[in-house]
């Protein structure tokens, strides 16, 4: 079990309560209401239409695929799908935005209530989602590279978001890591955002607040735009900690939106939190309300993959791979892919076998050499060609690792790297038995201790003659041979 997150104070315990506002850039190649690129990267305000810019006359077409990218994604977690929705306009002024308004979904979002099972440690926990509305992106402003001057680009003004509202169901920042966590591989699973969040495409606002026991919910702060599991964390316990400090000195928190600052870190204050009636919503006059219908409801469900949680079970249940070895290889839906693309090779036989080469040998490899698994030097085909020839003895383990790390090197065939440098395990009794006299001649004293009655000794041995034959020999035969050679019992 794991225990229940606290601040302590001078004056005791405080709870804290977390709720999570993730925004999640659709995959789509145009954005929300225009056929503005979506690119991320292009020089600034390379990928700006006149919608986008707010010129006169300019009215919003919506693209189907953004609301379809919604629907699948609400789907997936679970949630009530709105077959009949409606964009409002959010009313306020920022550089960033030349409408002086943005088009969201605040009364009549398209996707209601669901759920994310989160674990930590060994407690699996229901976090609860209220919604999941789509709205446009603003531009950026951009502040550092001339003295006294802010740039605007606007590229990523009227990009489409899914904004994924929990509730405030979070306790600790690990809760809202392992929430942030999978969210993020429920949206890569779905294909509806490609997560990235260093990138910007998906990123949090945290609202926290702090309350002792049995007292109601406190005044919330919400830190902004938070880009990073590990910044959300530490987000979360610099803010719990300034509003418990607070209250402790006999003041009041006031509700306000606040940045994160990963460098020092710790939160600043940035404005007052602003209320739905500031920013006077209405509905947006130039777009028609959403209607789905079920043709339409029907093909976004069929086009859902196996999603990581079933995708788990199935491991778990039908191939017998271990809970661990399960969460590891559907935490990541590229992970997922390359073991399936293994086990097409070796059959679901080999599912064990498989599932631990890669969590140990293929990932200690990877992160040795800076890479991810979409980028292996070693393809699923080759890595199921390595365990084949470890199960029918042409390798021994010791051998397979060796084969491995010049794979690794040079991207070649197992098979073709075996051949090449003469790396087959041997099974020539002949030569195992020779090799095991040279050993046994050289260590007489340790010989006689192991018949003396100190059995662990009979590992050493076993070492030395695979160490005289370059590891070559059949461990196997090795082990049956030494017991020979002793007059144990094999």
């Amino acid at each position: 079990m794991v225990s229940a997150y606290r601040v302590t104070g001078a004056t005791g315990d405080f709870e804290v309560v977390i709720g999570l506002e993730v925004h999640a850039q659709v995959t789509s190649k145009a954005k929300l209401f225009s056929g503005a690129s979506t690119e991320f990267g292009a020089e600034p305000n390379s990928h700006v239409s006149l919608v986008d810019a707010a010129m006169p006359g300019m009215l919003p077409v919506l693209n189907g695929e953004c609301v379809r990218q919604a629907v699948r994604t609400g789907m997936a977690l679970e949630a009530r799908i709105n077959p009949w929705s409606r964009f409002d306009r959010k009313n306020y002024f920022y550089a960033d935005l030349p409408q002086g308004y943005q088009i969201s979904q605040l009364y009549f979002p398209v996707v209601g209530e669901g759920a994310i099972e989160i674990e930590v440690g060994e407690v699996t926990k229901t976090i609860g989602i209220e919604r999941l509305h789509l709205e446009q992106d603003a531009g950026k402003l951009i502040h550092d590279q001339l003295p006294g001057q802010s740039l605007v680009d606007l590229n990523r003004c009227g990009v489409a978001l899914m904004e994924i509202v929990s509730k405030p169901d979070m306790t600790s920042p690990e809760e809202a890591g392992a929430y942030v966590k999978k969210l993020r591989s429920i949206l890569r699973y779905v294909g509806s955002c490609d997560g990235n969040m260093e990138q910007g495409s998906m990123r949090a606002d945290v609202n926290v607040s702090v309350r002792r026991a049995g007292e109601p919910l406190g005044t919330r702060c919400e830190i902004k735009n938070v880009n990073s599991i590990r910044f959300v964390q530490a987000a979360i316990e610099y803010e719990a900690r300034r509003q418990v400090e607070i209250i402790e000195d006999g003041g009041a928190i006031v509700q306000e939106t606040r940045l994160f600052d990963p460098d020092r870190g710790e939160t600043r204050s940035l404005r007052s939190k602003e209320d739905a009636h500031d920013y006077r919503y209405f509905p947006d006059p130039d777009l028609l309300p959403v209607e789905l219908d079920e043709a339409f409801l029907a093909e976004c469900r069929t086009s859902l993959p196996e999603l990581p949680d079933a995708k788990r079970r199935r491991y778990e249940e039908g191939l017998g791979i271990p809970a661990y070895n399960a969460a590891v290889l559907t935490a990541e839906v590229e992970t997922s892919r390359w073991f399936e693309a293994m086990l097409s090779e070796t059959g679901d036989p080999q599912a064990k076998a498989a599932s631990n080469w890669i969590i140990g040998d293929l990932f200690g490899a990877l992160n040795r050499i800076g890479r991810s698994i979409e980028d292996s030097p070693v393809t699923p085909a080759q890595g199921a060609e390595l365990l084949r020839l470890i199960a029918d003895g042409t390798l021994s383990n010791t051998l397979g690792k060796q084969v491995f790390e010049i794979m690794v090197e040079t991207g070649e065939d197992p098979a073709a790297i075996v051949e090449a440098r003469g790396l087959k395990q041997t099974s020539d009794t002949g030569a195992i038995e020779a090799a095991i006299a040279d050993v046994m001649a050289s260590n007489a004293d340790m010989v006689a201790d192991y018949r003396g009655g100190k059995d662990k000794l009979f590992g050493f041995f076993v070492g030395q003659v695979m160490k005289a034959m370059a590891g070559k020999a059949n461990p196997g035969i090795v082990n049956d041979l030494l017991k020979k050679a002793f007059g144990d019992p094999v």
